[in-house]
């Protein structure tokens, strides 16, 4: 067997076939694919898979569904409600509309003749289902979140109405967002599998690198591989960056070394934010809300920043430790640390009127700058990359 390179072993984007570590469910104590396969064979049910970005949910679907069987489709896909089972036709091959010709033959007193008839095809709800159940195919609706509420609540009566066909459907979404299109719909009720997808542990992560290093021939210690995990905020995705970054820096294809090293840690946080884009919102974070000729309070922070509450903000979401999710009141703690005059701190009333105005903003923008959610006096982090690139990025 040829050396496997890198590139095999850590794969962020696709399916990691050398480096994929099963879960179960801390209520159940089942592994999630064995609860998944449950699931798909319950016929006449909607699946329902809800948790954190980047958690591993469409990876799920991949190890349990053959890549052949699963057509993907995302919320993002969805500008109108009409296009639902077109989008979903198109996207397992079908063709929207077109002609088709059919030749009957008869036999005539003397001959044979010929009869051409041709048909307009239109595609539709019936033929998609049709197709579906006769090539066993399996619809996984990924972000659904992303769709507009309108749009939500269509899908969701178009798929109540195609499971009892038995249309097979998983749908996915972030928890904080509105699923009640789908868990508090009461045409769904006894309808749906329900599958909530925990955030990694730290040891679960682990367990990528120490697995991963190895199928390259290098070793890993466990306090290394717990850093890395840590910095992976609950991702697999972003422990398979990391890891691969660090095998890129450090050319495991090409030179044989022992054991990883910690000096390039940092360069391999760093290095593996290059290709994520988010300095665009990290920018309009900052900024907060048209000042409108006002002059923001400034602050003084322990680095020696000058910054307004909404650079405080953005501050203390990527100070340490890094967490998904902040209350009101660890903000306030962070916020203290950061500034150096104790007479000029704001006050809690001051940070949760400028994160409300954080969240007006985001709302009204493209899906990349959602990325996080100010709910219930906590500030729950969407995106772990863009966690993570607000720590290591350059912005």
């Amino acid at each position: 067997m040829s050396k496997l390179l890198a590139e095999q072993v850590f794969k962020p984007a696709s399916f990691p076939q050398y480096t994929y570590i099963s879960r179960k469910s801390k209520d159940l104590n089942i592994d999630f694919e064995l609860r998944l396969q449950q699931a798909l064979k319950i016929s006449g049910c909607l699946t329902s898979i809800v948790g954190p970005s980047k958690m591993g949910k469409t990876v799920l679907c991949e190890k349990v569904i053959d890549l052949e069987n699963l057509i993907e489709v995302s919320g993002v896909d969805f500008n109108n409600k009409n296009e639902f089972w077109s989008i979903v036709g198109a996207k397992a091959g079908l063709p929207v509309s077109g002609l088709f010709s059919e030749v009957d033959k008869y036999e005539g007193t003397n001959s044979q003749k010929e009869l051409n008839r041709t048909e307009k095809y239109l595609l539709n709800k019936d033929k998609v289902i049709n197709y579906f159940k006769d090539n066993g195919l399996v619809l996984v609706l990924d972000d659904f979140h992303y769709a507009e509420e309108e749009i939500q609540l269509h899908i969701a009566q178009q798929l109540k109405d195609a499971i009892r066909k038995e249309f097979k459907a998983i749908v996915i979404s972030l928890p904080h967002r509105a699923d009640d299109a789908i868990r508090k719909n009461a045409d769904l009720t006894g309808r749906l599998n329900l599958i909530n997808m925990e955030p990694w542990q730290i040891e679960e992560l682990e367990e990528i690198a120490k697995r991963g290093f190895n199928q390259l021939g290098v070793k890993i210690n466990a306090e290394l591989a717990r850093k890395i995990a840590i910095e992976s905020l609950t991702s697999p995705q972003l422990m398979q960056y990391i890891c691969l970054s660090i095998s890129t820096l450090m050319d495991l294809d090409n030179i044989q070394i022992e054991e990883i090293s910690e000096e390039v840690l940092e360069n391999a946080y760093k290095f593996t934010t290059v290709n994520f884009e988010y300095k665009d919102v990290v920018k309009v974070l900052k900024e907060g809300p048209n000042t409108r000729g006002k002059q923001r309070k400034i602050f003084i922070t322990s680095k020696g920043k000058s910054l307004d509450i909404y650079g405080l903000i953005v501050e203390s979401i990527a100070d340490n430790p890094p967490l998904m999710g902040l209350t009101i009141d660890e903000l306030k703690y962070r916020i203290d640390n950061i500034i150096t005059d104790s007479d000029k701190k704001p006050d809690k009333k001051t940070i949760r009127e400028s994160l409300n105005k954080l969240q007006a903003i985001l709302n009204e923008k493209e899906n990349i700058y959602r990325v996080f959610e100010w709910k219930d006096n906590t500030v729950h982090i969407l995106d772990p990359l863009f966690l993570f690139f607000l720590r290591w990025g350059t912005h």
